[in-house]
């Protein structure tokens, strides 16, 4: 957490302990003293946790996701729950649109072509954003900021979401239905949080049900994302690129030996890019993601 973080909770009438160093083994011990807890993405909040916390009145997400929380159990038990994809959603933003730019226009790979005294012009000519078609599949904190910065690169932007209607505030932003969003997507902008329903939803037959996907690009979470399906997408050259934020798996010392030579089969593609799960980590949104959830918390009734 950014250091703000006690400052702000006292700020609002708390007392407030930080503990970045504590294990899991801690937590249990000393929860049950607690009336609040903020985690990262580290933390699970499950019913083990939960039936500790005998005091607990809410839990605090540091950021967007929360699929890291037993949400049923919490509501059952009057616990309060709180995320801050308000703190994160332009550092995310700006982070898809940085890596869309560098994998039409080949920016990373030649780079490291520079860096090893290889010059090749023809080889990098890029593609240009504008006159694609974009779709955000997902339109919720995440999705609506990607959607607000797109049309100014003279793209089209198409929107789908499941659960909503009417969700679309701006102009340059179609909002259209599934089948329509399919059949015109070229670029896709994966932005759903990770669920029951939505593990493993994008495999290869569904990329398949894309039509003209040109490329993909997830910053959402990797375990939405079947990577093998990735993989063959790009063997049979049925995408032209791809842009990672998120893993299957992220601990990378304790990949199994297949998510190992998927990982390394992706990493011969001169088209595929990686980041280490910052698309919404910015300098600016670490402290951002406190002033949210004091924000939140303040406005509780305990």
């Amino acid at each position: 957490m950014h250091d703000s973080i006690l400052p702000m909770i006292e700020s609002i009438g708390f007392e407030g302990h930080y503990h970045p160093g504590y294990t899991r083994a801690d937590i249990l011990r000393e929860i049950e003293a607690y009336e609040g807890l903020i985690i990262r993405s580290k933390t699970d909040v499950d019913k083990e946790l939960i039936d500790r916390a005998v005091n607990l009145k809410f839990v605090g997400r540091a950021g967007a996701g929360i699929d890291k929380l037993d949400i049923k159990f919490l509501e059952e038990k009057g616990i309060k729950v709180l995320n801050a994809p308000e703190g994160n959603r332009d550092a995310l933003a700006e982070h898809g649109i940085g890596m869309v730019l560098s994998i039409l226009n080949r920016i990373s790979c030649s780079d490291e072509e520079v860096r090893e005294n290889i010059w090749k012009r023809e080889e990098n000519r890029g593609y240009e954003l504008g006159g694609k078609t974009v779709g955000i599949y997902g339109y919720g904190y995440m999705g609506s900021a990607l959607g607000e910065r797109l049309p100014a690169f003279g793209c089209r932007v198409l929107a789908y979401d499941k659960y909503k209607t009417n969700y679309v505030r701006i102009g340059g932003v179609e909002e259209v239905d599934l089948e329509y969003f399919k059949e015109n997507t070229e670029i896709l902008s994966i932005h759903v949080p990770l669920s029951q329903e939505t593990r493993n939803m994008f495999d290869y037959e569904y990329f398949r049900s894309f039509p003209n996907l040109f490329a993909v690009i997830n910053t959402a979470r990797g375990e939405v994302l079947v990577l093998e399906a990735l993989v063959r997408l790009l063997e049979e050259n049925r995408i032209w690129g791809a842009a990672l934020d998120v893993l299957e798996n992220e601990q990378l010392k304790k990949l199994t030996p297949q998510q190992k030579l998927t990982l390394n089969k992706l990493k011969s593609f001169k088209n595929v890019l990686f980041t280490p799960h910052v698309g919404g980590w910015s300098h600016e949104s670490y402290r951002r993601i406190n002033k949210v959830l004091i924000e939140k918390i303040s406005n509780l009734k305990l």
